[in-house]
Order: structure tokens, then C-alpha cells, then sequence
């Protein structure tokens, strides 16, 4: 999975996001170590002052945790690692459902649409 930044959001809170969605879909597995900070930061090019600060984040909500001489890992709790895809998912749906309502549809031709568009991708 590649970095990818935009312009119109801080540096540190994509990167949050980003290694979030790393834990989330077992890029980095629970319980496993995440890179250094520098490996982080040169494979991301960007400050390693600015990863850490996205590190220290995830640290404080406790999805990654710190042991002294051995580096960050990532949670063993995988109850909490599916709380946060929850709620990374409704927050999608929700942006996703304002998009559609802006387009002027309801929410009932929106989910025909995506039932829709689901069985075309199982197919």
C-alpha cells in the first residue's frame, strides 16, 4: 500500500488515518511491530518528527503500544481493531450518503444503486 497525501489535511493526521487502515485491513497484523519511526518516515517521505506525532496518537488511543527496547506494536486486541473498522466504515457510509444526497437522491435510490453495484461486482 502506497502513502498518498492530499493538500487540504495536515500531513500527520493522513498519516494516522493511513497506518489506522494498515492495522485494520492486517497489513500489520495484531500484535505484530511496526517499522521504526524512520523506516516509516523515509517509506512515507515525510518528517519523522511529523510520524511520531501520528504514532504518539495511535499510541494514546490504544491501537499501537510502546515496549521500551523492542519498538511500537500493534494492539493484540483484535475486539478493538474491529471497533475502529466499524467506525471507519460508518463514517465512509455516512460521507457517502451525503455525497448521494447532494446528487439529489434519497436514501432508498441510493441503496437500490448499491445493491445494484454489488451483485455487478460479484458477478
Amino acid at each position: 500500500m502506497t502513502w498518498h497525501f492530499e493538500n487540504d489535511r495536515p500531513i500527520y493526521t493522513q498519516l494516522l488515518e493511513q497506518i489506522r487502515l494498515r492495522i485494520i485491513s492486517g497489513i500489520y497484523a495484531a500484535g505484530s511491530r511496526l517499522p521504526s519511526v524512520r523506516e516509516l518516515a523515509a517509506d512515507a517521505s515525510v518528517n519523522p518528527n511529523t510520524m511520531q506525532k501520528a504514532l504518539s496518537e495511535l499510541e494514546q488511543s490504544g491501537i499501537i503500544y510502546s515496549q521500551r527496547t523492542s519498538g511500537r506494536f500493534v494492539t493484540e486486541d483484535t475486539a478493538m481493531i474491529e471497533h475502529v473498522k466499524e467506525e471507519i466504515a460508518e463514517e465512509k457510509i455516512k460521507e457517502f450518503f451525503k455525497v448521494m444526497n447532494s446528487l439529489g437522491l434519497k436514501p432508498g435510490d441510493t441503496l437500490k444503486l448499491v445493491e445494484k453495484a454489488a451483485k455487478e461486482m460479484s458477478q
